[in-house]
């Protein structure tokens, strides 16, 4: 599904179906009426929510500004919208009073529902949301001391059918809208009560600062709850590369200096190695990477991560040797979870030392207990097992973390997110039907 992009992308028309992977072969998936790249809603209204200040503007123009006062206007609610995050034009002081009403009839600021909003004994939160359409997704806030990461979807269930996932068991839905998925880091920083306050000294230089890195007094301004909305993983429900140009168009509205402003270094993308998108994901995008690898050979990844049938080990990892930006100081992420008996012995942890000697990647591993769910076909390994795992990829010079878990007793841990009711889906079902004529001989 494609809504819209910034004026510097240009792609023919599509089809009203977009071919997505599933268990083996891609499945149509359809996408939600857009209209010019809008979603209609039954009020007539355009919601501005995930557009850039060229689309604004030409809507703006559309509906009866000329173009100067259109760009103009564009300019100042595209401040408002993303960098303070008001839902009200109301509110827009430096826009006439006149105008705001006008403005209201014909356009409005939203946000995806909040069904249900969790907090974990640990601090982790976890929000059950909605799209207009009435679909449910989830997205997860982790505090830590020094940060405050927040894992965004960017499927309705999921492309994919990795065994170990409970997310892997849910069908796949639809993609979800740059505005739907911009529209996750907003409502977190909306709870999180992370917009500058209108009583803040440097209003008036707000618009054009960008928080990053090296701007750590800037980005101060900004509290949630004692903690800073510091970084954001593409890592919840879904496969960003199978959902690429809404992914991109959100990210890129995250990065914006005069908008959400959060750097790129801050933002890492989690792909379980749709490998014709790597490239265009560094090229396009530019942020850091993470690729969902769990095992070091053939047979086994096949069987926990069956989009390795299509896109093999070896071509994995060369796409990963030409990531755009990799280097010893922007590595490469492979998440590595730990599945008793199948995937963690200290031959596995060899061999991924060497596979990433021989590729010369610029990596770092995160070792991931297994977070159980009912029905899994996996056992989490011993802290022993993970112990001396780690410790080899670590006397090889390869950092090699556990990461701890978060926010468990919610269901908000690492491949643990799966709204609730949600049928299996196509790819699961075929799998099981492998599994039964298996058995049966």
């Amino acid at each position: 599904m494609r809504a819209m992009h910034a004026p510097d992308h240009t792609s023919p028309s599509l089809p009203a179906t977009m071919p997505i992977a599933g268990h083996l072969d891609p499945v149509p998936v359809p996408r939600p009426g857009l209209i010019d790249g809008v979603t209609p809603r039954e009020d007539g209204r355009v919601d501005l929510i995930g557009l850039p200040r060229g689309r604004i503007a030409e809507l703006f123009a559309a509906a009866g500004l000329d173009a100067k006062a259109a760009r103009l206007r564009a300019k100042q609610v595209f401040h408002w919208l993303y960098h303070r995050g008001v839902t009200d034009f109301a509110d827009m002081t430096d826009i006439a009073k006149a105008m705001r009403p006008w403005l209201a009839e014909r356009f409005v600021i939203g946000r995806p529902e909040i069904v249900e909003a969790q907090v974990s004994a640990d601090g982790t939160r976890k929000w059950l949301l909605r799209t207009a359409d009435k679909h449910d997704f989830e997205m997860v806030f982790i505090p830590d001391a020094d940060r405050g990461t927040l894992c965004v979807s960017s499927q309705v269930g999921c492309t994919l059918n990795c065994r170990f996932c409970h997310t892997g068991t849910m069908r796949l839905v639809r993609n979800l809208t740059p505005g739907e998925i911009v529209g996750q880091v907003m409502l977190a920083r909306d709870a999180l009560g992370e917009w500058p306050k209108a009583n803040d000294t440097r209003i008036g230089t707000m618009a054009g600062l960008d928080f990053d890195d090296d701007d750590e007094d800037a980005a101060s301004a900004y509290t949630s709850d004692g903690r800073l909305l510091t970084n954001i993983v593409m890592m919840g429900m879904g496969e960003p590369l199978y959902n690429f140009d809404n992914v991109r168009d959100a990210l890129k509205l995250v990065m914006d200096g005069d908008g959400l402003a959060l750097s790129k270094r801050r933002i890492t993308l989690s792909t379980s190695g749709v490998v014709p998108m790597m490239a265009r994901c560094g090229e396009e995008i530019g942020v850091n990477l993470a690729v969902s690898l769990h095992a070091v050979t053939k047979e086994v990844r096949d069987e926990i991560v069956p989009l390795n049938r299509k896109y093999g080990l070896e071509e994995l990892l060369k796409a990963c040797a030409e990531y755009p930006g990799a280097s010893n100081a922007r590595r490469i992420t492979f998440e590595y979870v730990m599945l008793k008996d199948k995937n963690d012995s200290d031959e596995d942890a060899r061999e991924l030392v060497r596979l990433i000697r021989q590729y010369k990647l610029p990596a770092k591993v995160n070792l991931i207990p297994f977070n159980p769910w009912p029905g899994a076909p996996y056992e989490c390994s011993s802290p022993e097992r993970i112990r001396s795992f780690a410790n080899i990829v670590f006397e090889a010079g390869i950092s090699a973390p556990v990461r701890t878990p978060r926010g468990r007793d919610i269901d908000a841990a690492c491949g643990q997110l799966k709204t609730a009711a949600e049928r299996k889906s196509r790819a699961e079902l075929d799998r099981l039907a492998e599994e039964k004529q298996a058995a049966l001989g």
